[in-house]
C-alpha cells in the first residue's frame, strides 16, 4: 500500500500539482455532486501518499478525474487488475438464477486475433489458436483470455455434422487441454448432454466427437442424428485426445439454406452408408487397423 501511495505522489509531482490544489480540484468535484465524499483534504491526502491509507472509492475517482487517469489504472496501483474481472467468474458460483451479464462499458485495450492463417478455411472443423498467425492490441473487453495456453479454441466447420444437432455447423467451442480432461471417460451416461465431448486430432485434420477406447483403438462416436459414420482408428497413432470440450457458442434457428438441405439429405437412410455394430467395433478394436490417411503424420 505505501509503494502506491509513492507512485501517487510520483504522478501528482509530474504534473505539478500540489496537495492544496489537488484539494481545491476535489471541492469542485464534491461541489458539483453535491456530497462531501469526493473531497481531499492535505492531511488525508499526505496519509494516503506516506501512510498506506486507501482510498475510499470516492476518492478515487476524484484522483482519477485530477490526474487524468482511468480509476483502473489506479486500481491496478493496489494490485487490483479490472481486465481480469471476467476471467474470474468461473472461479466464483455460479449465480442459481438466469440473469443478465453486464459487461462496463469502458474500452480497454485486450489481445485478440487479428490475422489468420491463409489456410483457414470455414468448412472444415479446425484448432483455431493453430489459425491464429498474430495477436494485436485492440480495444474489445473480455477477449484476452482467449490467448490463455490452458485451453484451444476450435471452429465447427460448415460441412461438419459430426455432433449435428448438439453442436451444429458455424460454433465455436472451447477445449480444456488439461491432461485429466484429455483421458476418455468410458461409463454409462444417462443422457447424451452428460456424455463428454472431445477434440480429436487426425492425419486428416480435427473433429469433435465422443470418444470411447478400445485396446489400441479409439472409437470416434458421431451424434446418432448425424450422417457421419463411426470411425475406429489406431490411438495414438492416428487419431489423439487434444482435449474434452468444456464451453460452446452457437446460432441456432437461423441454419442457411445449403445445411437445411444437407440436414434433409441426411435424414434419409443411404444404402452406401453402413455403420458398424458394436461387435464390428471390438472386432476392429483388436486388429492391427491400417491408417486412414497416409498423407501427413500427426504432431
Amino acid at each position: 500500500m505505501t509503494s502506491a501511495g509513492n507512485e501517487l505522489r510520483r504522478i501528482r509531482d509530474g504534473l505539478g500539482l500540489t496537495m492544496r490544489d489537488v484539494e481545491n480540484a476535489a471541492t469542485l468535484i464534491a461541489q458539483r455532486h453535491g456530497s462531501d465524499e469526493y473531497l481531499i483534504p492535505p492531511s488525508r491526502l499526505s496519509d494516503i501518499e506516506t501512510k498506506g491509507v486507501v482510498p475510499s472509492v470516492y476518492r478515487f475517482y476524484s484522483l482519477a478525474a485530477i490526474y487524468h487517469k482511468s480509476a483502473g489504472s489506479l486500481l491496478e496501483l493496489y494490485g487490483v487488475n479490472l481486465d481480469e474481472l471476467g476471467s474470474e467468474w468461473a472461479l466464483t458460483q455460479a449465480p442459481a438464477k438466469s440473469h443478465v451479464v453486464t459487461l462496463e462499458e469502458e474500452q480497454r485495450a485486450c489481445r485478440m486475433p487479428v490475422k489468420m492463417d491463409p489456410g483457414f478455411d470455414l468448412r472444415e472443423t479446425s484448432n483455431l489458436g493453430r489459425m491464429i498467425q498474430e495477436w494485436g492490441t485492440v480495444p474489445m473487453a473480455m477477449l484476452s483470455h482467449m490467448e490463455a495456453r490452458v485451453y484451444t479454441y476450435a471452429y465447427i466447420g460448415s460441412e461438419d455434422f459430426t455432433m449435428y444437432p448438439i453442436l451444429p455447423p458455424g460454433s465455436f467451442v472451447q477445449v480444456d487441454e488439461s491432461e485429466s480432461r484429455r483421458r476418455v471417460q468410458d461409463r454409462q451416461w444417462r443422457s447424451e448432454y452428460e456424455r463428454p465431448i472431445y477434440l480429436v486430432e487426425t492425419r486428416d485434420g480435427v473433429t469433435c466427437c465422443w470418444c470411447s477406447l478400445r485396446n489400441n483403438a479409439l472409437v470416434l462416436q458421431p451424434h446418432p442424428l448425424s450422417p457421419v459414420p463411426v470411425r475406429v482408428l489406431k490411438h495414438p497413432q492416428d487419431a489423439d485426445v487434444v482435449g474434452q470440450v468444456i464451453g460452446v457458442a452457437m446460432r441456432i434457428g437461423n441454419l442457411a439454406p445449403a445445411e437445411l438441405q444437407a440436414v434433409r439429405e441426411f435424414s434419409a437412410p443411404k444404402s452406401s452408408v453402413v455403420l458398424p455394430s458394436s461387435s464390428s467395433l471390438r472386432a476392429a478394436a483388436g486388429a492391427d487397423l491400417p491408417s486412414i490417411v497416409t498423407r501427413k503424420k500427426l504432431g
